[in-house]
């Protein structure tokens, strides 16, 4: 299966390639930061960048909840709406962006 744990080497099969410039000095603060940590440079800059990406994602694709929290995102919701005065004349103003 690409792209994910071998269940006999543990390792992964990687066959794309990604390619990036950076100066000089990124890229010897890059590897400084890959030889304190143990990886190789590979690994280092795949593990940050995916960990990254994560994050960055998180909110996007995900809403997960423990049941505690689930139950009170749940009581929330089921509220009936408030009236809130400033905002309904907010809303109901001409869009200062419209022609």
């Amino acid at each position: 299966m690409e792209g994910t744990m071998g269940s006999e080497t543990g390792t992964r099969r990687r066959n794309k390639r990604l390619e990036l410039r950076t100066t000089a000095e990124e890229r010897e603060l890059i590897e400084r930061a890959a030889q304190v940590t143990g990886s190789d440079l590979t690994e280092f800059v795949l593990t940050h960048a995916s960990d990254a990406a994560r994050r960055v994602l998180a909110d996007r694709e995900r809403f997960a909840l423990d049941p505690e929290a689930l139950a009170a995102w749940e009581a929330i919701n089921s509220r009936r709406a408030r009236d809130l005065p400033g905002l309904r004349d907010l809303m109901e103003r001409p869009s200062p962006f419209a022609e």
